[in-house]
């Protein structure tokens, strides 16, 4: 068996489905805008490239061979591909198709992350694909095309990487943290918590190096104190429920207070400035415009801006134990 020494190419297949619906050179040429001379040289060449000849003579004419009509089968299904490719490509120059990689972090996920997925799946034909992402390994995730956007957080107005010229940054909120009680805690009444009254408290942070320790031992710092940190955790289910069991007081930020609503603890502000993680969309630079990466972007916009928007309702406290199957106090959407 003879094996083909180049490609076939798609415009002679295109002059060989003309001809078996023609039906003869000349009106072919007619079809497909060449001279009948060019049609023979195109049909010559594609016998070449298959290594079996497309055409016999039949008469004064010309007719398609067996190995012709088998190539034309698969033909009909390359240009029936090719229609959809050209429809795929269309959509995804409108930005209504295609992939786009988002990288998140934990608590990023259910108030952010989730809400894009949805919106896009209603509007447009784009897929998206979550990963989640250690605000850490952000860059090294963007950069090494592992996600095309990216959430980060920082604990300064400077988030990371904006001083990479490889990587476009853009603020999307505030994430205020808030004064995490147990239910019965002898504050849990005052509308918002002076953090130098909590300085003797034992306190639950996140582990060393993590935004969120960084930013509570700050806001206490701030406040005249060190924390006494008494237990560590980076999850903030394990957070509230060790203050919940009343092991200790905690900052926690209001994008992970939904998943507290059925706790028995209380969420305060922080008397004065409250601490706030600043959260951040990067981008590779130049990709912010492309079709599948910029409805993205825009539809993480208008969920930022409904988060940010919530502001922290929190009910009154009553006095004497509360049952556990008691709600908290009403939390951010």
């Amino acid at each position: 068996m003879r094996k083909m020494h180049c490609m076939i190419d798609v415009r002679k297949l295109e002059i060989l489905r003309e001809l078996d619906r023609c039906g003869t050179i000349a009106a072919t040429a007619a079809a497909v805008h060449l001279t009948p001379s060019a049609v023979s040289q195109q049909l010559a060449a594609l016998s070449k490239e298959a290594g079996t000849a497309m055409l016999e003579p039949d008469g004064r004419r010309v007719r398609l061979t067996e190995a012709a009509q088998l190539l034309l089968q698969h033909a009909h299904q390359i240009f029936t591909h090719l229609e959809h490719a050209e429809s795929d490509l269309a959509a995804f120059r409108r930005g209504d198709a295609g992939t786009v990689r988002v990288g998140t972090f934990s608590s990023a996920v259910k108030a952010l992350a989730v809400p894009l997925v949805s919106d896009l799946s209603t509007r447009t034909r784009i897929r998206v694909e979550l990963r989640e992402v250690q605000p850490e390994d952000a860059l090294d995730a963007l950069l090494g095309r592992r996600v095309d956007i990216c959430m980060n957080l920082a604990t300064t107005e400077l988030l990371p990487g904006s001083d990479d010229k490889r990587v476009h940054s853009e603020h999307l909120l505030d994430d205020v943290m808030d004064v995490a009680l147990p239910f019965d805690h002898p504050l849990a009444d005052r509308a918002e918590i002076e953090l130098a009254d909590l300085a003797d408290e034992d306190w639950i942070l996140a582990n060393p190096g993590v935004p969120c320790w960084q930013l509570s031992r700050d806001a206490c710092e701030r406040a005249g104190f060190s924390p006494r940190a008494r237990h560590y955790a980076d999850e903030f289910v394990g957070v509230v429920g060790l203050v919940a069991a009343g092991h200790g007081v905690s900052l926690l930020p209001r994008l992970a207070q939904p998943e507290a609503v059925h706790e028995p603890i209380v969420l305060r502000p922080v008397a004065g400035v409250s601490p706030v993680r600043r959260i951040s969309v990067q981008t590779r630079a130049g990709t912010a415009d492309q079709p599948h990466i910029a409805p993205a972007l825009e539809s993480l916009r208008r969920v930022a801006a409904g988060v940010a928007r919530g502001p922290l309702a929190c009910r009154s406290v009553t006095r004497g134990p509360a049952p556990i199957a008691d709600p908290a106090p009403a939390l951010v959407s």
